[in-house]
Parts: structure tokens; sequence; C-alpha cells
């Protein structure tokens, strides 16, 4: 028998109860959620297999790209994370020589980092890979069905930065 669900994810009543998934993975939002960790776990394994880089490394490297060096704060804002949580995936960048620490001239008390001629091969083979995931992944949608799908991911992700600010109060 064949399940189906609603907008609100619930399953439909013909619907095998012995068999069904739970309801919660029927919801747009835990679909979105396998799907991104999904992809999040093919770039992963790809990146590393391509440049070498876990995720972090990886984060930082496809951050700083094609880019004018960048402060350990700007850069620690732009992956989401703390300066103190990327000091170590920073260390091993510079040990590998992927990266490279410089004083900022404008003010020597701030540390400027930037990609070698090495981390940019690595940020090239990235976007690469990037871009061959990406052709892979919507290879199977018209134009039309991609401008749709852009506009809907745009319309839900501000309804989750509502959300999101939402649950910031205290209630």
């Amino acid at each position: 028998m064949s399940q189906t669900s609603s907008r609100d994810g619930h399953a439909s009543p013909d619907a095998d109860e012995s068999h069904s998934p739970a309801p919660i993975t029927m919801m747009l939002s835990s679909r979105l959620m396998v799907l991104a960790n999904l992809l999040k776990r093919g770039a992963i394994l790809r990146y590393k297999r391509l440049a070498g880089l876990n995720s972090v490394e990886f984060g930082l490297v496809a951050s700083l790209g094609r880019r004018p060096p960048m402060s350990v704060a700007r850069l620690a804002e732009a992956v989401g994370q703390d300066k103190g949580q990327i000091s170590r995936a920073l260390a091993e960048l510079v040990s590998r020589k992927l990266i490279v620490k410089s004083a900022n001239p404008k003010d020597s008390r701030e540390v400027l980092v930037s990609l070698t001629a090495a981390g940019l091969a690595a940020h090239d083979a990235i976007v690469a890979g990037a871009q061959e995931r990406n052709r892979r992944l919507l290879e199977h949608l018209s134009q039309e069905e991609f401008e749709t799908l852009l506009v809907q991911i745009d319309q839900l992700t501000a309804t989750a930065a509502e959300m999101l600010e939402a649950e910031k109060v205290p209630r």
C-alpha cells in the first residue's frame, strides 16, 4: 500500500499504520534536513578526496576564496564559528601551506589570512567539485522548475529566519 502525506506532514488515512514512518519524518523540515545532511556528507567526502580538507578546513578555504586577505574575526563570522573554534584548523592550514597569516598593515593587532598558491588550487578544486555536484543535483529539473524552486527556497529561508528570531524571544 502506498503512503502519501499532506502539507502538514500527516500521513493519509489509507496509509498502513504498522509500516508507516514516524509522522515527524514526513514533515517538510525533516525532509529538507535529510537532503541537507546528505549533500553535506557527500561534499565533505568529495572535498576530503579532492583537496584533503575536513569540513572546517573546507569552510575556511571556501570562504577565503579568491578574495583579499580577511581578518580572523571576519573569517570566523563567515563560517559561523568563533575564533577559538577555527584556530586549530587555521594552524593546520598554515602548516600545510594552504594559507598564510600576516599582520594587518592598518592595524598591527589584527591578523589577516589569505590563501597561498596551493590554497588557491585547493579552492579551485572545491569550486569545480561544487559545480559538478550542483549540475548533477539539478540535471532533472527544467529551467522553469529550477527558478520556481529557488523562489520557494528563498521564501522558506525567510520564514525559517523569522521562526528562529521568534524562538530567541523569552516566553
